[in-house]
């Protein structure tokens, strides 16, 4: 057998050999792949998951593979390039190679049977299926849902949620972070109400708050205001009670966080206003040098967050609060969002909580796992085995910590590969944070999150943040993804016929 790797792309222009190709390609995908879902095999409990999970094992057996030659190549053919093969990757392989044979003239019997019509929209449909049991059924036409952060007011206002259903919203986010359990329960009441007066559904997401790394304290050094590029940044092991003569200090309450860090690890606070790398490691704390401030300097605010991206963190995403809070959530929310997973036995802590809340009826309760660190990233299809391999599952890319975590400059490669990754599982994705900012917030919308919205097309459902006009916001975010929706399908353009000249 002739492996792509021995071939040039010119040679590949022969048919008979991009033929051997593919069949060699398609031998390596099936025996990796299968050895992977194996191993997850006797984790899937849902068994209506276990296609979804058997073709995610074959789209990262696939993805190892540099696959840029043979799409060149098969190009010519008119045959499918493979590029958009994420929730069907065995039909798209073995009906490429039938089609091939046949150019070649070789047995039909010597190859993979041409699929059906239907294998080919197979995961389009388990797609289509998982997305309702997280989301519901659509109320309307679109595709897409849209999900809404509540503010406090909404607690108590008396129009706020009911205009918000009429204008389309499927989803309203209560961040668990923010108010009690009293706000909470007037919040839900009113959208209990708010679906019984338009006869439209809106699932409640419950947001389970998570540990949150902000800085607690902040002593400025005698007569300083601002931190500058190259001054230094003393993160205490416990709350400095005066001011040091030449740094500033803070402390956050994570003690055991501060015996992660290295000399050298790169430090981001407040959302990458303020970034720094650590210079030493003594008794008294983590000293910070300040590599990114603006040239006037930055001020170092209490209750802004921290972030450590070069230290994997050993830190439970479920705080003793979101313990007591579960009491509440379990039996309350629809959707349940999980902040700071980061590998497959947070999942299962969840669960855990949930199974002793709800007895059986724990697996009835969807989980959101929102995807905020590098560590998250990789191990993502762990997260998703361990996750919808037993209830309905979602993923949330959470854009404004992943960025400060990967770096900007990473962050929309980053967002396409956890696209692509769900997309094989056929699990749904939230497409979160600073969406339609502007205009939520100031009631125009710049020209860049118009595209950013019109993107989010790709995504299962698109979270807009709270805002004096978040309103506005849903109605031009509703038109905006019904129109994307006539012109893209995920990664497919849908060709209908242009008006525009």
């Amino acid at each position: 057998m002739i492996k792509a790797q021995t071939l040039t792309a010119e040679k590949l222009a022969y048919p008979h050999n991009l033929l051997h190709v593919l069949q060699q390609l398609r031998h390596d995908v099936v025996r990796e792949g299968s050895n992977v879902f194996e191993k997850w095999r006797s984790l899937i409990t849902r068994e209506a998951f276990s296609p979804s999970a058997e073709n995610l094992a074959y789209y990262l057996a696939l993805r190892r593979h540099d696959m840029r030659d043979i799409q060149l190549a098969l190009t010519p053919w008119g045959l499918s390039s493979l590029g958009r093969i994420e929730a069907r990757v065995l039909p798209n392989i073995d009906g490429v190679i039938a089609t091939l044979g046949a150019v070649c003239g070789k047995d039909p019997a010597l190859f993979p049977k041409h699929p059906p019509l239907k294998a080919f929209f197979e995961g389009d449909r388990l797609l289509k299926t998982h997305t309702d049991e997280v989301f519901g059924h659509r109320s309307n036409n679109r595709t897409v849902r849209i999900m809404v952060t509540l503010p406090s007011y909404a607690a108590t206002d008396d129009n706020f949620i009911l205009d918000l259903v009429k204008r389309g919203v499927d989803c309203l986010r209560i961040n668990c972070a923010h108010d009690s359990q009293v706000e909470w329960e007037q919040m839900i009441q009113r959208i209990r109400e708010a679906q019984k007066m338009t006869g439209r559904r809106c699932k409640i997401f419950m947001d389970l708050g998570g540990p949150k790394l902000r800085l607690q304290t902040v002593i400025p050094p005698q007569g300083q205001k601002r931190i500058h590029q190259g001054e230094g940044l003393l993160l205490t092991r416990e709350k400095p009670q005066k001011p040091h003569q030449s740094y500033f200090q803070a402390y956050f309450g994570f003690k055991h966080i501060l015996e992660q860090v290295k000399v050298g690890a790169t430090i981001w606070i407040d959302d990458g206003h303020i970034g720094g790398r650590v210079e030493s490691v003594a008794r008294e704390g983590v000293l910070i040098r300040i590599t990114h401030a603006r040239p006037k300097g930055e001020k170092v605010r209490v209750d802004k967050g921290i972030n450590f991206p070069d230290t994997p963190l050993d830190l439970n995403p479920l705080t003793d609060k979101d313990r007591q809070d579960l009491d509440f959530v379990a039996s309350h929310a629809d959707l349940i969002g999980y902040s700071f997973v980061q590998k497959a036995n947070d999942i299962e802590i969840l669960q855990w909580e949930l199974e002793q809340r709800l007895g059986k009826d724990w697996r009835k309760v969807a989980i959101v796992a929102k995807i905020e660190t590098l560590t998250a990233v990789k191990n993502l299809p762990e997260l998703i085995i361990h996750g919808a391999g037993k209830q309905p599952f979602g993923v949330m890319i959470a854009r404004g910590d992943l960025a400060v975590e990967i770096g900007y400059q990473r962050l929309a490669e980053m967002q396409e590969e956890i696209l692509w990754l769900c997309q094989a599982a056929h699990v749904p994705v939230i497409w979160a944070t600073q969406v339609l900012e502007n205009l939520v917030k100031n009631s125009i919308p710049s020209r860049a999150e118009m595209t950013d919205a019109a993107m989010a097309e790709r995504a299962e459902c698109v979270m807009l943040n709270k805002g004096a006009y978040v309103g506005e916001a849903v109605t031009i975010l509703d038109e905006v993804l019904c129109r994307m929706e006539a012109h893209q399908l995920k990664k497919t353009p849908q060709l209908r016929a242009l008006h525009s000249w």
